[in-house]
């Protein structure tokens, strides 16, 4: 009996001992994390003020890690190079887009919200028109034809949002018959990317004509007619 209570004692004890080394390096866990959170942030920060400062996604990690006042071999622990920087700095960027969307579009009926964010859509993504950010014009336009998958995972809020959109229109009645997911792609793709290709245009297409385009492509005649008469 003696022995199986020293035994159960061991145990118990041994419980408590591995309750508090868990702890022990949770804490320790936790504390490297919330290091490396401040650092990755110190870089997006650093590379943010430089795109603001210059305009241009032209930059090298070296300048992004002396405005940042860290190392180079810190930078590359945290990123593996300069374009997994811009895609960082694109989806925090698209994703603060995406709440400016909702909100611009928070009335009116689903037809009325679909057109203010495209015309909204069509200016963030329009080089130097009311969004200067190349992110948008510039390298967003490159990461398409690079890195379709990588674009894919960064458009995810707006093309679920755009979905929904279409989505109510459809229930509405005001849409064509078909997919109202692959409607919500036409109308993103067509904004984003005919936005992206007006730098230099001595007659750029506008943002209304724009949304005229994309109103007759996804909508039945009768209702694209009443909404541009």
């Amino acid at each position: 009996m003696a022995r199986a209570a020293t035994v159960g004692n061991d145990a118990v004890n041994g419980g408590a001992e591995f309750a508090w080394r868990n702890r022990a390096i949770e804490r320790s866990t936790k504390a490297a994390r919330e290091r490396a959170a401040e650092r990755v942030q110190q870089f997006l920060d650093a590379a943010r003020g430089i795109i603001a400062d210059s305009g241009s996604t032209e930059f090298t990690v070296q300048q992004v890690a002396d405005r940042s006042q860290q190392s180079l071999r810190s930078f590359y622990q945290y990123f593996d190079g300069k374009h997994e920087l811009l895609l960082t700095l694109f989806e925090e960027e698209m994703a603060t887009a995406v709440d400016h969307l909702v909100e611009v579009s928070a009335q009116g009926d689903p037809l009325d919200q679909l057109e203010r964010v495209v015309r909204e859509l069509y200016e963030l993504c329009a080089p130097g028109r009311v969004s200067e950010q190349p992110l948008f014009s510039d390298f967003a336009l490159r990461l398409l034809i690079d890195h379709p998958e990588e674009v894919a995972a960064a458009y995810v809020p707006l093309m679920r949002y755009l979905t929904e959109l279409a989505e109510s229109a459809a229930d509405a009645g005001l849409l064509r018959p078909g997919s109202p997911r692959r409607m919500a792609a036409i109308v993103m793709q067509t904004a984003t990317f005919v936005a992206g290709r007006q730098a230099g245009n001595r007659r750029p297409i506008t943002g209304d004509e724009v949304w005229e385009f994309c109103l007759h492509a996804i909508c039945p005649d009768h209702v694209a007619d009443k909404r541009t008469s």
